[in-house]
């Protein structure tokens, strides 16, 4: 875990904590407090080109909507008072909320930009409409403090992984489109000499197919600036995948070279399928000379016939498209000087 996660927790537990049972018992009483959320530092991935923005330490806190709605604004107020403005050499963190430290928000906005419901996921359908990378945003980092337990619950129900429906109905998305929208894409680009569409397509095709070696391990990948490195540490596939992936992304790499790299990898993913009983084992497949080699579009048909029909025609949600539309009503609700100034842009 980051040095900054460490500065954070003691930072509350010696200075802020008391603080705040000090003035606010009942709230705090109610309220959720740790590290989690947005950042490299709650993934342990953070390093010195983190700290030009929203980097230092950092408490976040949630609480129940009612709460916050009419609490919130006096303890920040009050709170923020008391607060240094560096603690060990540190600064404190500005974060959305614009003040140093402490971010203070409701549990059900949070929970609602970030998975796109207020509570755990009751149902297979409920799961498909989270974006894989927004999980992180709820179980990463850590929590200290939850009285309640309601933030923890979430936590928990979502450390919990996929239901295995709802994780092969996954597998069977990233299938067709590492195979259709990467494999056979790359292919047709060659054939037709069309460089837009090699990038287009390739990059497309790697980031799926590492995002598809999480599901396979059952771990969730982070957002795309981190998912590599977490992909290293997967127990199984990342020593199956490795060296055609870090084959694959080298510029120098020819274009023909990486089109073999992913058929070498649907190969090794097709492989995996049928070890653990995803698929049924089937005689090997030859490839076409126009359509290049659709093994892994096989297995998502085999992956579809075993789901109830609720989920063949459910399409996984994998954009973040909450917290987009969260962070769209936060940006436009910023002075534009400010905004230039999270973006380190500065008048020449």
């Amino acid at each position: 875990m980051s040095a900054i996660v460490d500065l954070s927790r003691d930072f509350f537990a010696e200075i802020l904590l008391p603080a705040l049972e000090r003035d606010f018992p009942q709230e705090t009483a109610q309220t959720a407090f740790g590290i989690y959320g947005y950042g490299s530092e709650v993934l342990g991935m953070d390093d010195e080109y983190s700290r030009d923005h929203h980097w230092g330490i950092r408490i976040n806190a949630l609480m129940p909507d009612a709460l916050y709605k009419t609490r919130h604004a006096e303890m920040m107020q009050r709170v923020v008072t008391q607060i240094p403005p560096t603690w060990r050499g540190h600064p404190l963190r500005e974060g959305f909320t614009q003040t140093g430290g402490l971010e203070i928000a409701s549990l059900q906005a949070h929970l609602l930009r970030t998975i796109g419901i207020d509570h755990p996921p009751r149902d297979a359908l409920e799961w498909l409409h989270i974006p894989e990378e927004d999980i992180t945003h709820v179980i990463a980092g850590e929590v200290w403090h939850d009285p309640l337990g309601n933030f923890t619950a979430v936590r928990n129900a979502l450390s919990a992984y996929y239901p295995e429906p709802v994780r092969l109905r996954r597998i069977a998305h990233w299938c067709r489109y590492y195979s259709g929208m990467g494999a056979y894409a790359l292919k047709r680009a060659i054939l037709r000499g069309n460089d837009y569409y090699y990038n287009i397509t390739f990059t497309r095709a790697m980031r799926l197919g590492v995002q598809l070696a999480f599901l396979l391990d059952r771990q969730y990948f982070p957002y795309d600036k981190w998912t590599f490195a977490y992909f290293e540490k997967l127990p199984r596939m990342s020593a199956r995948l490795g060296p055609f992936v870090r084959e694959a992304v080298r510029l120098e790499t020819p274009w023909a070279r990486k089109l073999e790299l992913l058929n070498e990898m649907s190969d090794v993913f097709d492989a995996a399928l049928v070890e653990d009983g995803i698929i049924p084992p089937h005689p090997k497949f030859r490839g076409s000379e126009s359509s290049g080699y659709r093994v892994l579009e096989h297995a998502y048909a085999e992956i579809l016939k075993q789901l109830p029909p609720a989920l063949q025609t459910t399409v996984p949600i994998w954009d973040q498209i909450y917290f987009e539309s969260w962070h769209s009503g936060y940006t436009a609700g910023l002075e534009i000087k400010t905004w230039d100034g999270l973006l380190n842009l500065r008048n020449e």
